[in-house]
């Protein structure tokens, strides 16, 4: 059997042990990596740890260490109210609101996971407070990135548009804009629907219950989330020195991931850092709230798919599907790759490696190349939504603990069904017409 037939099987036993056992599926792909890579494929530890995600690892710790210090000292909690009195106790504009300040923030050229490690933790913290479901919320602001992700001067849309102009084929940087916006947008109004989004809209905050420790279990989504304190709580509606500093903390991640392009995880993890060094006393505990099984699952995970890109296999999978010659169907499975791949991976590389592979289909002038590259495009980006991506991550690792396995579980459903759904999708809409 070849290397790449090896690793393909070797996933398949991971999630399949991790599903039956129980187990943390991130341990059970570093098992896999380190047997696989060390007595079959004859890897060194250099180069198995040359697949770990290590960036995504300060990521996922900086920005969780950051919003459990926010959560312990009120600051969290008091976003949620000024974010409640500017919908005027509309509970389902909330998420309607997460949905477009991340997509502005995407639009404007903010790395995607960048803007959903800064809108997950608000908005999985309203949707806590409010009883809205976690899934509901999650997938909001991971769509929200999606769909401004891929204007002229966003990190998706300038890496693709880049490989489009470098390959010497026609494209249209508005058509990819608008189309990733309404498809998102238009998913977003299913997933409003699907996960208790109709049940939303009868509700208000005044009319919330005051009492603590009540749950209830929203529509759709299944999972479990606890009734907070009234938002009328005096003690969190106040600004004291902690928390005016947590504001400023956010503030200074905003803009300096954003605009002057410093590492997420780098940047939280020392603001996070400092206010713990300021307030030994209320933050001590906030390191055990950092979500460490999440961290294992995603790094374990994507250390694996590493080691798959190292012996070949995604490489052999693109150049499989450039030998068929149907284009349609040729198409569809380049799309069916991008984002079976990219739900484990980088989206950003996943584009910048698949555009080449569709170049000889476009030539042939079988296949609009403007609706291929935006069918792959919505392909690998929706995928977003898995919980091995950094987006997926960063939701679960937002939601509070007894919510975050069933969060988990349903993103991981969502994710891998965005797989073979949004190709089908797209390229219904955007390559079989033959518009584009």
């Amino acid at each position: 059997m070849s290397p790449q037939a090896l690793s393909i099987v070797g996933l398949v036993l991971v999630f399949l042990f991790a599903t039956v056992r129980s187990v943390n599926m991130g341990a059970v792909a570093f098992l896999g990596a380190f047997l696989l890579g060390t007595f079959v494929f004859g890897k060194t530890e250099d180069d198995l740890f040359a697949g770990f995600p290590g960036d995504l690892f300060v990521v996922l710790v900086g920005v969780t260490l950051l919003f459990a210090i926010a959560r312990c000292n009120g600051t969290v909690d008091w976003l949620i109210q000024a974010g409640v009195r500017a919908v005027r106790g509309r509970i389902a504009l909330i998420p309607w609101v997460m949905f477009v300040v991340t997509s502005l923030l995407t639009a404007v050229g903010a790395v995607v996971p960048g803007a959903v490690a800064m809108m997950a933790p608000i908005g999985l913290n309203f949707a806590t407070r409010h009883r809205i479901d976690p899934m509901l919320m999650g997938l909001l602001v991971i769509n929200g990135a999606s769909a401004g992700g891929f204007s002229p001067i966003s990190i998706y849309g300038s890496t693709t548009n880049g490989v489009v102009e470098r390959s010497g084929l026609p494209g249209s940087p508005v058509t990819l804009w608008v189309s990733s916006l309404l498809f998102n947008t238009l998913l977003s109004v299913v997933v409003f629907f699907l996960f208790g989004g109709r049940r939303l809209l009868r509700r208000r905050v005044d009319a919330e219950p005051a009492r603590r420790g009540e749950t209830d279990r929203p529509g759709g989504g299944g999972s479990t989330v606890t009734r907070a304190a009234d938002t009328k709580d005096t003690d969190v509606t106040t600004l004291n020195a902690q928390r005016i500093a947590t504001l400023a903390g956010l503030v200074v991640l905003a803009v300096g991931a954003l605009a002057l392009e410093f590492d997420v995880g780098l940047l939280a993890l020392s603001i996070a850092t400092t206010l713990l060094l300021l307030w030994p006393e209320t933050t001590r505990t906030c390191v055990s709230d950092v979500a460490w099984p999440t961290v294992m699952l995603v790094c374990g995970v994507v250390t694996y798919v590493g080691l798959m890109e190292s012996v070949g296999t995604i490489d052999h999978l693109g150049e499989s599907v450039a030998g068929i010659g149907t284009p349609l169907l040729a198409a569809f499975l380049i799309c069916l790759i991008g984002g079976g791949v990219s739900a484990f991976a980088s989206t950003t590389g996943i584009l910048g490696a698949l555009v080449p592979l569709a170049v000889p289909f476009l030539y042939t002038g079988q296949v609009g190349a403007v609706g291929l590259i935006t069918a792959l495009a919505i392909s690998a980006s929706v995928v977003d939504s898995s919980p091995f991506s950094t987006s997926g991550a960063l939701v679960v690792a937002s939601t509070p603990a007894e919510a975050r396995d069933a969060t988990f579980r349903g993103l991981m459903i969502w994710g891998m069904s965005m797989i073979a759904i949004a190709p089908l999708v797209s390229c219904a809409v955007f390559v079989l017409p033959g518009w584009l």
